[in-house]
């Protein structure tokens, strides 16, 4: 979940660049004084995603604005369906929207593509999980996001878990370097997962007791040899090129978990609109 406190100081950001030194096309037509009623409408289907974020922008600005929330994060929604409901002076309303709608767009947008791929996946025993591959300072947002359309979390950054890439073994020097300078210097309280290209790495990996062992841009034939060689030693993650229409045939290998940054970098926000 979200905290109150990251959310309301992300949101104070987001307003304060937004807004700036004041709306000078707002508060020249509309003061606090006239009540208006605004409606959240979805314009399209989709998963809903964001919607005590699009609140907190309205509580930020007013105590005035009343917002009725009339669906919850993870929610299918269809076109035309009313998300919220909002009265409060049109000046908050008009200050608020832009900034909301940003938010509960992008958000909506990832938890709908997550969804597409989780959905493709099927009842195989496997998840779809994101990737480091997010907008700067939005991670949090993004990561909560892929949870609510049904997808599961990578790690949140470099801190969380040791994952040896070709980059890391080229400058150890070999995959077995790699592996013992990490664990040397490794928290007992962090995993270790090893990026591999070849079966040839696979073979190398196994008896250094990494704990996941990433098969990186493999064909399907490589990957469910790879899985059977590496039979249950450690959790099996595929990555790279993973797309909405692979992603089952992926899962069929005998993969544990996907990790694409599609479902957060290639999805599109989805169409919500503020109707005054």
């Amino acid at each position: 979940m979200l905290s109150n406190f990251y959310v309301e100081d992300h949101v104070k950001h987001a307003l304060m660049e937004d807004i700036g030194f004041g709306d000078v096309t707002t508060e020249s037509i509309v003061g606090e004084d006239k009540i208006f009623e605004a409606s959240l409408v979805s314009r399209c289907e989709g998963i809903i995603c964001g919607l005590e974020v699009f609140k907190t922008v309205f509580k930020i600005l007013s105590d005035k604005v009343k917002v009725e929330l009339l669906f919850k994060d993870g929610d299918k929604i269809k076109k035309g369906d009313v998300l919220a409901k909002l009265t409060g002076p049109g000046k908050y309303l008009l200050l608020g929207e832009r900034v909301s709608l940003n938010y509960i767009q992008r958000m909506s947008g990832i938890a709908t593509e997550t969804h597409k791929y989780q959905t493709a996946i099927g009842e195989l025993p496997c998840k779809i999980v994101d990737t480091r591959k997010t907008t700067p300072n939005f991670r949090a947002f993004e990561k909560y996001s892929v949870k609510v359309g049904g997808g599961a979390l990578h790690r949140f950054n470099l801190s969380d878990c040791a994952m040896i890439k070709d980059n890391h073994i080229q400058v150890a020097g070999s995959v077995t370097n790699a592996v013992k300078m990490v664990k040397a210097n490794l928290s007992h309280a962090h995993k270790v997962e090893l990026e591999c290209d070849t079966l040839d790495q696979v073979k190398e990996a196994l008896p250094l007791g990494v704990d996941i062992i990433m098969l990186d841009n493999m064909d399907l034939e490589t990957m469910k040899t790879a899985v059977k060689l590496i039979d249950h030693k450690a959790i099996v993650e595929a990555s790279g090129n993973v797309r909405l229409e692979t992603v089952r045939a992926i899962a069929e290998c005998g993969v544990d978990i996907i990790s694409s940054s599609a479902i957060v970098a290639k999805a599109p926000t989805l169409d919500i609109a503020l109707d005054m």
